[in-house]
């Protein structure tokens, strides 16, 4: 079976070079801004889109999580230090009430997320000293730190799954969370993110794949254009994940959340949908995106094979790139990025595992 590399497949199919250009500089017109999402340029951080893809509402961690990334915007102007210090100050004002954040988490969290919340305190005094000595990397550093603590403060909130799969995919394997996978490649080792939140059945076929030791030694197949890096085929094969329970294809559909749904829309494309100028929870605008290869037009051909995506954010702002939409994100790269860049077709995957997370599979039952 010949999996679908979607550049390539544009050009096969009679679509010009206008089309790829569109690609690169993005589509105009208006487009509506995710309600989650903040106004202004697309978010290129796969770390940051993953902390606006959390289900959870509450106000003041929000507003913290945008004041500590406010500072690299600020770094990038200029070095502007005095509004670096005012993006700290209203963090500690957000923390001089802790209360209105504990409120969102769930009640066997709490400790763990009062320990964060006093970590997040010390990590500003720190964080105050650099900048008032002007030290751009260690505030580069000490910023990422405490967007980490962020994070974690902001995983303490989600108290239950969000929504129910279809019955009709309950014979797949269900991610119902997050999960973190490490890859070892012939370049070095690549942290990455998955997120049943948003994609639930994707994300969980992959960790079932990487938790079976699927991927190990396979050898990356596409990189047409260093558009995407794509793999997931064993040597000699053409066909995806055959179940050794069914001895069947194991065929994921299309699984994509728009923002401002309670639940993902399957098996068709957003612009099949009537929907295109909507936005994926979880778009193609940071480099490393993860997303389910599938095969010819097919919406729920996809098994096996996946595609890390190469772009450089800036020509593929969220919501305005052919991608979106059309293939299910279901991750990002969040430590590694620079060995990513270097991988290459014929490169392999020496092993990839799970290395938190693995509770949050749901095997099919019977």
């Amino acid at each position: 079976m010949h999996y679908f590399h979607p550049i390539k497949h544009w050009v096969k199919t009679g679509m010009t070079l206008i089309l790829l250009l569109t690609l690169s500089v993005g589509l105009c017109g208006a487009v509506k801004r995710p309600s989650s999402l903040p106004a202004g340029n697309a978010i290129t951080d796969g770390k940051a889109l993953l902390r606006y893809a959390l289900p959870i509402d509450n106000k003041p961690v929000r507003e913290l999580q945008k004041s500590l990334e406010d500072i690299s915007e600020q770094l990038r102007a200029a070095r502007r230090w005095g509004a670096i210090a005012s993006d700290i100050s209203k963090a500690n004002r957000i923390l001089t009430n802790p209360a209105a954040l504990l409120a969102s988490v769930a009640p066997d969290q709490q400790a763990h997320a009062e320990e964060t919340i006093n970590g997040i305190k010390a990590g500003l005094v720190d964080l105050q000293a650099v900048v008032d000595a002007k030290d751009k990397e260690s505030t580069y550093r000490l910023r990422a730190q405490l967007l980490d603590l962020v994070s974690s403060l902001e995983e303490d909130m989600v108290q239950d799954f969000p929504f129910e799969v279809p019955a009709e995919y309950s014979n797949l394997p269900q991610l119902k969370g997050r999960a973190a996978i490490e890859f070892k490649t012939d370049k070095g080792n690549i942290t990455a993110v998955v997120d049943g939140y948003s994609a639930p059945v994707t994300a969980g076929n992959f960790v079932d794949l990487v938790q079976r030791g699927f991927y190990n030694g396979l050898s990356f197949t596409r990189a047409e254009d260093n558009y995407v890096l794509q793999i997931g085929d064993p040597p000699g094969e053409e066909v995806g994940f055959i179940d050794p329970k069914t001895k069947q294809y194991r065929a994921i559909p299309l699984e994509v959340l728009v923002e401002g749904d309670t639940e993902p829309t399957y098996g068709i494309t957003l612009e099949d949908a009537g929907r295109y100028k909507e936005l994926p929870v979880l778009p193609f605008s940071a480099f490393g995106a993860m997303a389910m290869a599938r095969p010819g037009e097919d919406p729920n051909g996809g098994s096996s094979q996946f595609f890390f995506f190469l772009f450089e954010p800036e020509l593929t702002p969220a919501g305005l790139n052919l991608l979106d939409g059309r293939y299910s994100v279901f991750g990002y790269v969040t430590e590694g990025k620079d060995v990513l860049e270097q991988l290459k077709a014929g490169d392999t995957i020496k092993s990839a595992r799970v290395i938190q997370g693995l509770d949050n599979l749901v095997q099919p039952k019977g």
